[in-house]
C-alpha cells in the first residue's frame, strides 16, 4: 500500500476535483484526502511530494504503436529542404551494406520550396540500397529505383484500387506512390519479425511514459497485436493498449468469435478500422469542392456511405464498433450518412448502441457539425495537426480552413472527444496536444497572440479531460480510467509545476518526473 502526501492533486472528478493525498493498492486507488484512521494499517509505504503536481495519466488516443517503434531507428526525413533530408539518407547509406534497405519517414512536400522529390533524387545518394521514405502523413512513399524494381513496379503496372502510382511525362513511375499504392512498395521490403516488433515496442513504451503517457489506443496491424501479446504474456507491457481490427479481417475476427472489449485492462480489443479517404498533405482526402490549387482534384474517396453501411452492419451484428478515417468535408459526411444507417440497424435490431468514432474529423461542412453529437459517435482528434498542417490548410482550403479542426465547435454542439496524436506522423508528446489545443499556435508563436481561427480553442481542463476521460469512454473503461477516484485504476503522472499555473508556453515544455501504471512506477526521472 502507498500513500502518497504533501501533492496537488488534480482528479479530473467533477465530485472531489482535488485533493491533497492518495492512498494505493493493488493497482487501484483507495481513497483520496485519506485521514489518520486509514493509515493504521501495516505496510503502509509513505511518500512526500513536496507539493509536486499529480494529474490522471494521459491516453493517445490515435497512435500507430509499431510504426512508432521502428520509426526511431528510422531516418528522420521531416526537415526544412528536399536537400536536406537527401542529405540525411545519404548519410545513412555510408553506414548500412549494400542491398539492405534504407528506410525513412516525415517528409512532406509542401514544406520543401523544392517540392515532390523524385526516384532520380534518391539513385543519386545509392543504387546498390533499396531506399523508401514515407510521408509525413503516411498517406504517401517516395522510393528509389531500385525499390520499385524489387516491387516490379513499372510503366505497365496499372494504379491498384484506392491508389495512385506517380508518373513522369513518359509514363514511368516517377518515385513518388499515393494511398494504396504503397502497399505494391511495402510488399517488396522484407518482413520485420513480431519479436523485433516487440522489443521495439519495449523500447518505445519507455519513451511514452517518459511523455506521460499511460495508454494508447493502436491502429496498427497483426503483427503488432502479435507483439503486444508477447510482451503481455511476457509481464513487459505497462502500456494499456485499446487494439483495432483492420477492416479487412473483420470476417476472419467474427469466425473465431473476437469481439470488441475482449482482453483485459492492460491489452484489449477496440474496433474495427476503415479508412473513408486520404489526407491533407498529399491533398488525397475526400472534398466536396476541388481543391484550391487543383481545379480537377477533389480528393479520393475510398468508402462511401453504402459500404461504409455495410461493414458496420456486419461489425455491430457481430460485437463490433467501428473507427472509421475522416479527413475531408465530404469524407466525414458520407461517414456520418453511414453512422445514421448503422443507429438504425442497432436500434432495429435491439443491438445496445456501440461507441462509434471518426478519426480525425478535420474538416467538416457546417451543415454536418452537429451530426457526431447527435449520432453519439466520438472525435478522435489530434490538436497537434492543426498546428502543423495550418498552412496547409489556407493553401489547399482556402476559406474553408475557419472548418477545419474544429475543436470547440463539436464540443459546443455537445460531442465527446477524444484526443492523441496519430504518431509517428505527429509527435506523441501529449504536452505539444495541450499547447496546441489551447492556443492553436505553433512553437513559435505564429500565426500570433490570438492563434489560427481561435475561436476554435479549448480551455485547459476540456483538453485535459480530451485525453484522460474520453479515451476512457471509448475502451469501455469510464468505471475504472482516466481520472482518480477511489476504485479507478492507479494510472498517473508527477509534475514539478503546477499545469494549472503555467503559461501556455511553459505546459508545452513540461516533461512528468514519475509516471505510474497499476500503482507501479514505470519511470522516474
Amino acid at each position: 500500500m502507498l500513500f502518497i502526501a504533501n501533492v496537488n492533486i488534480y482528479t479530473l472528478d467533477p465530485k472531489k476535483p482535488n485533493a491533497s493525498n492518495i492512498l494505493i493498492d493493488h493497482g487501484e486507488v483507495i481513497a483520496l484526502d485519506a485521514e489518520p484512521a486509514d493509515l493504521t494499517i501495516r505496510g503502509v509505504e509513505r511518500l512526500d511530494l513536496g507539493g509536486q503536481t499529480i494529474l490522471p495519466g494521459f491516453t493517445d488516443a490515435h497512435i500507430h504503436l509499431e510504426q512508432y517503434a521502428l520509426g526511431l531507428a528510422k531516418v528522420d526525413c521531416e526537415t526544412a529542404s528536399r536537400h536536406e533530408c537527401i542529405q540525411r539518407v545519404a548519410v545513412r547509406a555510408r553506414t548500412t551494406p549494400a542491398g539492405e534497405w534504407i528506410l525513412g519517414h516525415g517528409w512532406n512536400q509542401n514544406n520543401w520550396e523544392e517540392g515532390f522529390g523524385t526516384a532520380a533524387d534518391l539513385d543519386a545518394v545509392s543504387q546498390e540500397h533499396p531506399i523508401y521514405l514515407t510521408a509525413k502523413s503516411l498517406h504517401a512513399g517516395w522510393a528509389n529505383s531500385l525499390a520499385l524494381r524489387l516491387a516490379n513496379i513499372t510503366a505497365s503496372t496499372a494504379d491498384p484500387l484506392g491508389g495512385r502510382i506517380g508518373r513522369d511525362l513518359h509514363g514511368q513511375p516517377d518515385g513518388i506512390l499515393f494511398e494504396g499504392a504503397m502497399d505494391l512498395l511495402k510488399a517488396a521490403i522484407p518482413e520485420t519479425s513480431p519479436e523485433n516488433t516487440a522489443q521495439a515496442i519495449r523500447s518505445a513504451q519507455s519513451e511514452l511514459w517518459r511523455q506521460g503517457l499511460t495508454g494508447v489506443h493502436d491502429f496498427d496491424r497483426r503483427r503488432c497485436f502479435i507483439a503486444l501479446q508477447q510482451l503481455r504474456d511476457a509481464g513487459q507491457l505497462a502500456l494499456r493498449v485499446l487494439k483495432s481490427v483492420p477492416i479487412e479481417d473483420l470476417p476472419h475476427a467474427i469466425a473465431i468469435g473476437l469481439r470488441s472489449g475482449f482482453g483485459d485492462d492492460i491489452l484489449h480489443i477496440g474496433g474495427v478500422k476503415a479508412f473513408a479517404d486520404g489526407a491533407l498533405g498529399p491533398r488525397t482526402a475526400a472534398m466536396y469542392q476541388p481543391y484550391e490549387d487543383e481545379p480537377q482534384n477533389r480528393g479520393m474517396l475510398l468508402l462511401d456511405k453504402e459500404e461504409i453501411t455495410e461493414y458496420g452492419r456486419l461489425a455491430v451484428a457481430n460485437g463490433f464498433s467501428l473507427a472509421v478515417h475522416a479527413i475531408g468535408d465530404l469524407a466525414n459526411h458520407e461517414v456520418l450518412d453511414a453512422y445514421t444507417g448503422i443507429r438504425q440497424f442497432e436500434r432495429e435490431n435491439r443491438i445496445d448502441p456501440y461507441r462509434h468514432r471518426i478519426e480525425h474529423v478535420q474538416i467538416i461542412h457546417p451543415q454536418d457539425a452537429g451530426r457526431l453529437a447527435e449520432l453519439h459517435v466520438t472525435a478522435s482528434m489530434q490538436p497537434i495537426h492543426a498546428t502543423s498542417d495550418m498552412p496547409m490548410a489556407d493553401r489547399f482550403w482556402g476559406e474553408r480552413a475557419r472548418y477545419s479542426y474544429a475543436w470547440q465547435t463539436q464540443q459546443q454542439v455537445g460531442a465527446r472527444l477524444a484526443f492523441g496524436s496519430d504518431a509517428p506522423v505527429e509527435s506523441p508528446n501529449p504536452f505539444w496536444g495541450l499547447h496546441a489545443a489551447i492556443t492553436r499556435q505553433r512553437p513559435d508563436g505564429s500565426p500570433g497572440p490570438q492563434g489560427w481561427y481561435p475561436e476554435q480553442r479549448l480551455s485547459l481542463l476540456d483538453t485535459l479531460r480530451a485525453y484522460t476521460l474520453g479515451p476512457a469512454y471509448l475502451a469501455n473503461m469510464e468505471n475504472r480510467l482516466g481520472k482518480l477516484a477511489p476504485g479507478f485504476l492507479a494510472d498517473l503522472i508527477v509534475l514539478d509545476s503546477d499545469i494549472f499555473a503555467c503559461t501556455p508556453e511553459q505546459i508545452r515544455d513540461l516533461r512528468p518526473t514519475a509516471t505510474m501504471v497499476a500503482g507501479k512506477w514505470v519511470y522516474q526521472a
